[in-house]
């Protein structure tokens, strides 16, 4: 899309501090900035904290750090400056102020003295009627074509009664716009009602503060979600009222559950802070929320993008009308791609703290110092990037390499033991005491060699072997994980675990059956 000669681009993420950032929100921080940068122009963070019974003290500057977190950085906001602030609605009262005044002496505008009974009460008989409920313009001035008198007004004001300011919206007229997404909109203005812009406690709403700010920091496009597009009348009578120009629109369609109802606030979990808590990375969670309405062409597959990609092929023509989609699973598959693709000293910086925490709270047998070592954390990274979900899962998930383990999995010793496993076992604890080189192919031949000599399949010993060593009957290669364990390491829990997982026969009525005990 084209921009007017000589125009620079410049969009703005508004977002209201009134707790954490909402994914549908980082969606609209995400395409403003993309826009800006594929541009080369200006991305705007302003805080509009109008609504002040909201507020949700120290949330702008939260909202902030997650901006950072994903690699969202404000050319201009309250914390970077700017040569077009106070980036703060609260900071600027003053300025709404002298607008509403000149909507005043313009006639596009009036004192309303309706209480909030009598704005319900209207409200209730509207809708028994069957009709939109709109401000009835009881405070319409008589010469604004209203039936009530100056004097009155003039009396209210004298007597201190509260008050607020609205727009009076024209009748029966059409109003018309472009939007880059939707094409062609248009609405009646029978459908707008008198918006309040100045409300009794002195500040502005949201409507009209928007539209001052935007047109005052040379806002070239409002990139936000479809739930504004009903507010776009309003917003473009305002411009008219003040004779500007207005910026141009990309209203973003909704994000959806996957039942396609509106995904919203009080349905789960939907804070971006959540999902890294939850354990995933910043980056596949930006590269999740950039596909959630747009896509780089027809045709194209790739689906894993960097910010720096995104900021070179991003455009509002690929952001489509229809409702996105937000599939968790879809997030799960991204982290994963990450996790393969992620260099080892990231993973190692991410899961060093947990393993420190873990090695504090309990002990271990095994060498502190070697299994804390960034050599020791790249060997289990290898063998567990595409086996986990998220980083920390391989000091939670894969704790068998840091702590020898305190119990087997029953259901696996269960399948696994025969009433010869335990001798034969013994026996290869031997052999591989002997072994002077543990490398995973020396360890598979020397096994499986055993294994013939024995007249038992490899399987016989592979199993249990996993489950004395990590506790579990499943996991990454057996002859690499043994291997990164260490000789020390495996001749001690296979040794420990022999002498913990005990077979029996018993004889019942001539039957002989097997079972498994476990001893601690």
């Amino acid at each position: 899309m084209q921009t007017t000669p000589g125009q620079r681009v410049r969009t703005r993420f508004a977002p209201s501090p009134t707790g954490y950032l909402h994914v549908g929100g980082l969606r609209t921080a995400l395409y403003n900035y993309l826009y800006a940068k594929k541009m080369n122009g200006d991305f705007i963070v302003r805080i509009e904290d109008t609504d002040q019974a909201r507020k949700v003290e120290g949330a702008d500057k939260s909202l902030m750090n997650t901006l950072a977190m994903t690699g969202i950085v404000a050319d201009e906001s309250f914390i970077h400056g700017g040569n077009f602030g106070p980036y703060v609605q609260s900071e600027r009262l003053g300025i709404y102020q002298q607008f509403c005044q000149q909507l005043l002496d313009q006639k596009n505008a009036y004192y309303c003295f309706s209480t909030p009974e009598e704005l319900e009460e209207n409200r209730k008989l509207q809708m028994k009627q069957g009709l939109q409920p709109k401000y009835n313009r009881k405070w319409l001035p008589e010469d604004m074509g209203g039936s009530m008198p100056e004097s009155e007004i003039r009396k209210k004001m004298e007597e201190g009664v509260p008050y607020v300011v609205r727009m009076k919206v024209p009748d029966y007229i059409s109003i018309m716009f472009d939007d880059i997404v939707r094409g062609p909109v248009e609405f009646d203005s029978a459908t707008v009602d008198d918006q309040v812009l100045m409300k009794s406690d002195g500040f502005p709403t949201y409507h009209f503060a928007s539209v001052i700010d935007d047109h005052l920091m040379e806002i070239s496009h409002v990139i936000r979600g479809e739930e504004w597009l009903s507010s776009m009348p309003k917003h473009l009578l305002l411009y008219e009222f003040f004779g500007w120009e207005p910026p141009k629109a990309a209203h973003l369609p909704l994000l959806l559950n996957p039942d396609r109802s509106k995904l919203s606030k009080r349905q789960g979990d939907v804070a971006v802070e959540d999902f890294i808590k939850k354990g995933y990375s910043p980056e596949a969670i930006l590269n999740f929320v950039a596909l959630l309405g747009w896509n780089e062409g027809e045709g194209c597959e790739k689906e894993v993008y960097s910010l720096d990609e995104l900021e070179q092929i991003f455009s509002l023509e690929r952001v489509g009308k229809a409702g996105a989609v937000f599939n968790v699973e879809k997030l799960g598959w991204l982290e994963k791609q990450y996790i393969k693709a992620r260099p080892q000293e990231k993973i190692i910086s991410a899961i060093k703290p947990l393993l420190q925490a873990e090695l504090e709270a309990k002990s271990t047998d095994m060498d502190v110092e070697r299994i804390a070592s960034d050599e020791y954390l790249a060997q289990v990274i290898e063998l567990m990037r595409e086996r986990v979900n998220f980083d920390q899962e391989m000091v939670t998930f894969s704790n068998y390499f840091f702590f020898d383990p305190d119990e087997y999995d029953e259901k696996a010793v269960q399948k696994r033991w025969m009433p010869d496993t335990n001798d034969v076992l013994k026996e290869f604890i031997g052999v591989l005491d002997e072994t002077d080189n543990f490398s995973a192919d020396n360890l598979e031949a020397t096994l499986k060699d055993f294994a013939v000599r024995k007249n038992k399949k490899p399987a016989f010993l592979i199993h249990p072997t996993r489950i004395l060593t990590s506790g579990v009957g499943f996991g990454p290669s057996l002859y690499h994980m043994l291997e990164v364990f260490g000789k020390e390491t495996v001749l001690r829990r296979l040794r420990n675990g022999v002498e913990r997982v005990k077979t029996q026969k018993q004889d019942d009525a001539g039957l002989s059956t097997r079972g498994v005990v476990v001893r601690d």
